[in-house]
């Protein structure tokens, strides 16, 4: 029996898991039809929590809020409450509002005579302790360390006078103690403006005591400031699995900083010649690995990634490993690098694979096997006709992110017309989803079964999803829109549950 046991399980294991049916979950800021949306309120950043129990978005406008997940809290109490939590481990994650703050300020740089933009470009979480949350936001030039942690509101009472009672020699002294609108002043307020001494003066002055409510306010407050580091812009910060340090990277340099050090920081990369004539490429992204806290990897704009270990030397100018495609020979045009350009890198959580977007595509790569990505998922191959108008209009250069699900299994990525896209990754699947961020995620979604371009069994696969020559029209037969477009969003660390931002919206969506 056992071995019958063994050999259902090693099937199973064998066999691709079954395409997710994606159902809509949430949505934060929908906008209503005919809303003009303000381009300070596009949202420019997600990033999930390693617990999955917050999530924080930043926008154009400098501002980061921070929403808690609500359907899985541990409250306790009745039979009822621990119904409700046993029943919570097959729901969807839901989330609700927590906070928000403005993390930026826009800057003018006298000395370069360049405006700094408010803007946020990446949020990531830090370890939390004591109850506090614990994150770094940056924009072009600075990062900021902040600290959000619930605090219990202090009032001041037993003041002498009270300003809501006629004030008379008689009831002075004991006013302070009579139910009425305004007992006492929140925070320190002074009294209105109205408030006179009596004649003859207060006979009995009292010193008035501060009391700590049981009300609890949200307080985010900035510990830290890294500025001044950076001559570009920077496009990526992330934190290292030893929870002192973390990295920021322009297109130039990568720094090192250590969390409790926010004046000096070390460049362990610098990419930039000694003639600037001679530049060839510049980082576009860079992430450290999740659980070696001595290695690290950086994309570049010719569409390679470079994985360093900082064991070897000060500055890592030379790489531990370089993975990159060989191009195929006579395929070269005047897009070819544009289009080559990484926008975004991450890590799986195991740290094995390293995930890639390019403009067309995304690839999944092996730090083991270095000849090339194990896996091509076909993202934009339908805009190959209309790259001529993508560059005019500069939607080429867009920045596109990506990110893996927590088991590995799954890829996504966005795409114009609000859509995304999610890909199987394990061996012998054919998963290609295409979903669009609404209330209905599979209103524009037709059934087209994807193509392997090669045996699955080969070591390197492409998955394609067959699509339509018509310009202007998509995977699914209809036509999209470059102003609408889908660049940031993230898997939920531990379940299938994805955010996506579709310009001031928030869309949630779970499997």
């Amino acid at each position: 029996m056992n071995g019958g046991d063994e050999g259902a399980e090693s099937a199973a294991q064998a066999s691709p898991p079954q395409p997710l049916e994606w159902k809509f979950s949430q949505v934060f800021g929908e906008r209503t039809a005919g809303e003009e949306v303000q381009e300070v309120d596009i949202i420019s950043a997600i990033e999930f929590d390693k617990t999955g129990d917050h999530l924080a978005t930043g926008d154009r406008g400098g501002r980061v809020v921070l929403f808690e997940r609500t359907d899985a809290k541990d409250h306790g109490g009745s039979r009822r409450d621990l119904e409700r939590m046993d029943y919570s481990t097959s729901r969807h994650p839901e989330f609700r509002y927590k906070t928000e703050f403005q993390s930026h300020e826009p800057e003018f740089d006298y000395l370069k005579s360049l405006e700094i933009e408010e803007k946020i470009n990446k949020i990531r979480w830090c370890q939390t302790a004591n109850g506090a949350l614990f994150l770094l936001s940056t924009n072009d030039k600075t990062i900021k360390f902040w600290k959000v942690q619930e605090k219990k509101v202090k009032k001041i009472a037993d003041m002498n006078v009270d300003p809501s009672k006629a004030v008379g020699n008689g009831n002075v002294a004991s006013s302070s103690n009579n139910v009425s609108p305004k007992p006492y002043l929140a925070n320190g307020g002074s009294p209105s403006k109205e408030f006179s001494f009596p004649p003859g003066g207060i006979p009995s002055l009292r010193l008035p005591t501060v009391v700590t409510s049981n009300e609890t306010s949200l307080v985010a407050r900035c510990r830290r400031v890294y500025a001044h580091a950076h001559d570009y812009h920077i496009n990526s910060i992330s934190n290292n699995s030893d929870g002192e340090t973390f990295i920021s990277a322009d297109d130039l340099r990568i720094n090192l900083w250590n969390l409790e050090i926010s004046n000096q920081s070390f460049n362990i990369v610098d990419v930039k010649p000694a003639n600037m004539e001679d530049l060839t490429e510049v980082i576009t992204s860079a992430e450290f690995h999740p659980t070696h806290c001595n290695m690290l990897a950086y994309s570049s704009s010719k569409g390679s990634i470079r994985l360093i270990d900082l064991r070897q030397s000060a500055l890592c100018d030379s790489h531990a490993i370089l993975f990159e495609e060989q191009e195929a020979p006579g395929s070269r045009s005047f897009f070819t690098e544009i289009i080559a350009s990484i926008s975004d890198i991450k890590f799986a959580k195991d740290g094995r694979h390293i995930l890639s977007r390019d403009y067309m595509t995304l690839k999944l790569w092996d730090i083991n096997m270095d000849s090339g990505p194990v896996a091509t998922f076909q993202v934009h191959e339908y805009l190959r006709p209309k790259l001529c108008d993508l560059y005019e209009n500069d939607s080429i250069f867009d920045k596109f992110e990506c990110c893996l699900s927590g088991d590995g299994l799954r890829v996504a990525t966005g795409s114009y017309s609000n859509l995304f896209r999610v890909f199987g990754c394990a061996p012998g699947s054919t998963e290609a989803t295409t979903l669009e961020a609404s209330k209905n995620p599979m209103r524009r979604q037709v059934q087209t079964p994807s193509r392997p371009s090669r045996s699955l069994s080969s070591i390197t696969r492409v998955v394609r999803r067959a699509g339509s020559d018509v310009p202007g029209v998509d995977t699914n037969g209809n036509s999209f829109d470059f102003t609408t477009k889908l660049l940031h969003l993230a898997w939920h660390p531990t379940e299938n549950s994805i955010a996506c931002a579709a310009a001031n919206s928030l869309y949630m969506y779970y499997a």
